[in-house]
């Protein structure tokens, strides 16, 4: 019987000792797997491509974008507002807007903005092959040129619909593939008021943050100023896209923030 006891104990001090045994080695396992989880979002895989949602900054910058497809119905109004407040827009305008308003897009270079690429005809691109995407962002870049003679290297996609492969190819051409990361929403028609306190109560407003408005959304030129007001009493200024990304020495992280690499 003592010996039936002393073999118990025994096994008993085995099962204690394999059981922390076992928690040690989870609990490093567990160490291990955090430590990897966290390199993989602090260093992306250089494989993943993503286009600019804002800019990492410690100005008070940011900048005004308008897509351009439709109608310029509006744009006398925008510009006279953007001009009486001193701010200069980025207008992403499509090849065939290009064809049927030349004059609106001499009027735009003239008074300072800056034209970037919406894709020539406003299709998904996602959807194109490799080729037809490069047509279509030579389509778009051979217009503008031949208006105003200038050239440009920012490119938005249709919809804002766009995939690692659409970036890359938009890169391969020498474009930087701008988003957004506040949306004002003017395209759903919601309202003056709607529009004004999207903008400058946006959760994601901030330093190097990119606007996005569209010219022939109904409600668009009548919360104009009200929207640049508001940002301006919180303190911000207006730049142009091209003044704001870094196109150098610059990295963006998994939320589409650019950073510059400092050395």
């Amino acid at each position: 019987m003592r010996k039936y006891q002393e073999v118990l104990q025994v096994i008993r001090r085995k099962s204690k000792y394999l059981m922390w045994l076992f928690l040690l080695v989870a609990g490093i396992s567990g160490m291990v797997q955090v430590t990897k989880e966290n390199i993989s979002v602090i260093n992306p895989t250089k494989d993943h491509i993503l286009p600019i949602y804002s800019v990492e900054t410690d100005e008070k910058v940011v900048s005004m974008t308008f897509d351009s497809a439709w109608g310029d119905e509006d744009l006398d109004d925008i510009l006279d507002i953007l001009e009486r407040q001193d701010v200069k827009a980025t207008f992403f305008v499509t090849g065939d807007w290009v064809s049927q308003y030349p004059e609106a897009i001499k009027k735009l270079d003239a008074k300072g903005h800056e034209l970037g690429s919406h894709g020539d005809h406003h299709k998904h691109m996602t959807r194109l092959s490799e080729e037809e995407n490069r047509k279509e962002l030579q389509g778009c870049f051979d217009k503008i040129k031949s208006v105003i003679g200038k050239e440009i290297d920012l490119f938005r996609a249709p919809y804002g619909d766009y995939n690692e492969a659409l970036v890359k190819t938009a890169k391969e051409a020498g474009y930087y593939t701008i988003q957004w990361d506040v949306d004002s929403l003017d395209w759903k028609d919601y309202g003056v008021d709607n529009i004004i306190q999207t903008v400058t109560q946006h959760k994601n407003l901030g330093n190097g943050s990119i606007l996005l408005l569209h010219n022939g959304a109904k409600y668009t030129k009548d919360a104009l100023e009200a929207v640049i007001t508001g940002l301006k009493e919180q303190g911000y200024t207006f730049i142009k896209v091209s003044d704001l990304i870094y196109r150098d020495n610059y990295y963006i992280d998994h939320a589409g923030r650019q950073h510059m690499i400092k050395k």
